[in-house]
């Protein structure tokens, strides 16, 4: 285990929290604003904030990157190698959050968009997705 000499402790992963949303035959997916990984696809998510829940920062996220007010969180998985963000170890609670059918996504925040892609398009390999958000989904939809 390293130590850190910035932070005075323990050279911890950071966490984040993602929001995994479905709509029928659709899922959820926000283009990437800013590097790494500008312009490819992914789950509404980011950072948990000092003091935040995960489950919390997963409904705010969803909200910040694409309008959207998520309910009913269930945890669906939690995502850990080490290697799975370019920018350092990132460990990602990953929850399933319902929206009602009447709300419309947009991108905002760090989105560049956000909409509803049919899951036979995701799986397809036209959309370039970041990270392990394929893995992610995969789990999600075919485990």
């Amino acid at each position: 285990m390293s130590t850190c000499d910035e932070c005075n402790g323990w050279l911890n992963p950071a966490l984040a929290a993602d929001a995994a949303v479905r709509r029928g035959d659709s899922v959820l997916l926000i283009q990437r604003k800013h590097p790494p990984m500008q312009g490819a696809w992914a789950l509404p998510g980011g950072f948990v904030d000092q003091g935040e829940d995960p489950l919390h920062a997963a409904i705010r996220e969803l909200k910040e990157e694409t309008g959207l007010d998520g309910h009913s969180p269930t945890l669906l998985m939690v995502m850990g190698e080490p290697d799975r963000d370019p920018r350092k170890h990132i460990v990602s609670i990953v929850y399933e959050i319902s929206v009602s059918d009447e709300q419309l996504p947009i991108g905002g925040d760090d989105a560049a968009d956000a909409k509803f892609w049919p899951i036979e398009t995701v799986f397809s390999g036209e959309l370039e997705l970041a990270g392990d958000h394929l893995q992610i989904l995969t789990n999600w939809l075919k485990g």
